[in-house]
């Protein structure tokens, strides 16, 4: 089955940096989307950066677009979140997610349609 392990969060610094890890297992499907979500406390869960696994285009939320960058090491089961320029309003836990095939673009940062979730690793920003 599915397996996706994150880690990498931590308490940080405006202004700081962080990357985040999610080491896969158990995928049998050539292509997939995946994703790295996040929830703050009392806020709903929302999409912060996504991909497709055979293809290089990347999608972001407005509010990480310029400092987030998702990556993608199929070689070793990886996905990744660098974060640069942290808010304080980055704080929360974050996930990564994943689905069989390709979800249209406009749903791949909604949490609605991933299968596979992590079991999340917390960022805390302090300003």
């Amino acid at each position: 089955r599915v397996q996706l392990v994150e880690s990498g969060g931590g308490s940080v610094q405006a202004g700081e940096s962080l990357r985040l890890s999610c080491a896969v297992s158990g995928v049998t499907y050539k292509y997939g989307s995946m994703g790295w979500f996040r929830q703050a406390p009392g806020k709903e869960r929302e999409g912060v950066a996504a991909l497709y696994t055979d293809a290089p285009e990347t999608f972001y939320h407005d509010s990480v677009k310029g400092r987030f960058t998702i990556s993608l090491d199929s070689a070793n089961s990886m996905m990744y979140l660098q974060m640069d320029n942290l808010k304080s309003e980055d704080t929360g836990m974050y996930y990564c997610a994943a689905k069989p095939g390709r979800m249209l673009s406009s749903l791949l940062l909604s949490d609605r349609f991933f299968e596979y979730w992590g079991q999340g690793t917390q960022v805390t920003v302090s300003s």
